[in-house]
């Protein structure tokens, strides 16, 4: 293992023999010293065969160039840890990971900056004088300033559902914390610390009616792992014809002639949500974040649910008004919470909306599975070798 220091002036190494070795990085920026964590290897293997001949050339050479990925703030660890190990034989690519009160003191260092839950506004763009190209391990990009990196010509992107399973492990996740709200999850805790047996009584899955708010690749997949619990399935969309073109492109069960018929019971669009959700038994909320959907799930929407109907959030805590759903679970109007995001992230553990045992919350870990993480991790490292080649970027959607 070694160790070195960076500042604007030398780079002191201290190294020892071993094969693989993590680099712990202090860099000085005016008077902050800010730890950066990358991994480097000794020895460099053949580049893969999908590799550009540029790209193996220069690993053979070494090049001095290096070109550098910042993946800002410590959360959701397994996307720098699994970007440094696929590039782990490139020597030539540096991964680092920093707080995210430090992004703005080094991100004029970096050419490609993985977001993460960083907000990216027009002053920290301002400062990233080197960067290419600002990505999102992921979908979501309602963190970043779009216009602003294009006044200042930074490419933004997010790596498109296709083939990362992501849509389909959201889906999974949405099952679970369904079940989980309705076997009671929290009070079979309870029964199993006390010896008790034969309780608490839960409630079937089977025969319910559940709404699918947000008929995207995520619903899709949702309505397919439903239908064999014997369920009457809403949903809603925008445009329900532009999705049956796009199916092809995307990870979606394909949708056979655009229908929906055996997906889907009833669909409406966006004016339909409240009558949805006044015949829903579980609503599950799937809608991306943006202006449109803020707070879409308010008092208003809450009021008109069945009393004890249960409320799934997989999407963006911000689609939730948290004084409605806090204030529908005191009254016991709303039957159950489950949560995978939360109104701020990480959602403190103290907060009196975790007080009801009718609330489930998990990390924000309905994407995070071995699949789609080392599949995106995959995306960003062969970003990262074609930027270093010159070549186009593939494997992403460019926003701008």
């Amino acid at each position: 293992m070694y160790y070195y220091r960076k500042t604007t002036s030398a780079l002191v190494l201290k190294v020892c023999k071993t094969w693989t070795k993590t680099v712990l990085t202090s860099q000085v920026v005016g008077n902050t010293c800010i730890k950066l964590q990358q991994q480097k290897h000794c020895s460099l293997p053949q580049a893969g065969a999908n590799a550009s001949p540029e790209v193996q050339k220069m690993g053979d050479n070494r090049s001095s160039h290096v070109t550098r990925v910042l993946f800002c703030g410590p959360h959701f660890p397994a996307s720098h840890n699994y970007t440094r190990e696929y590039l782990q034989g490139y020597p030539f690519v540096q991964v680092d990971d920093i707080p995210l009160e430090n992004v703005p003191a080094v991100i004029g260092d970096y050419e490609i900056c993985v977001v993460k839950s960083f907000r990216m506004n027009s002053d920290v763009l301002s400062r990233a004088k080197s960067m290419k190209l600002i990505m999102q391990f992921g979908v979501g990009l309602e963190g970043v300033d779009i216009n602003a990196a294009t006044e200042h010509g930074i490419k933004v992107a997010r790596i498109p559902g296709g083939a990362t399973g992501n849509a389909a492990s959201c889906a999974e996740m949405a099952i679970y914390l369904i079940l989980g709200l309705l076997r009671k999850q929290h009070q079979l805790k309870i029964s199993v610390e006390q010896k008790k047996l034969g309780e608490p009584i839960g409630d079937n899955l089977e025969g319910k009616t559940v709404f699918i708010m947000g008929f995207g690749n995520i619903g899709i997949h949702l309505a397919k792992r439903l239908r064999p619990f014997d369920v009457k399935i809403l949903a809603t969309k925008r445009s329900w014809s532009r999705h049956a073109r796009d199916t092809s492109k995307s990870e979606a069960p394909s949708v056979e002639n655009g229908s929906y018929d055996d997906l889907v019971d009833e669909r409406g669009n966006h004016d339909d949500i409240l009558k949805f959700a006044s015949k829903a038994d579980i609503v599950v909320c799937c809608l991306a974040m943006n202006k449109e959907t803020a707070g879409i799930v308010n008092n208003d929407f809450i009021s008109v649910m069945k009393k004890g109907a249960l409320l799934i959030n997989i999407a963006r805590g911000g689609l939730l008004d948290y004084d409605a759903v806090f204030n529908h679970l005191k009254s016991g109007h709303l039957g159950g919470l489950g949560i995978d995001v939360a109104w701020a992230e990480p959602f403190d553990p103290d907060d009196a909306i975790l007080k009801f045992p009718e609330v489930i919350i998990t990390p924000h870990v309905a994407g995070v599975t071995e699949k789609s993480y080392r599949y995106m991790a995959k995306v960003v490292g062969d970003v990262a070798l074609q930027l270093h080649a010159g070549e186009p970027f593939t494997g992403i959607e460019i926003v701008n």
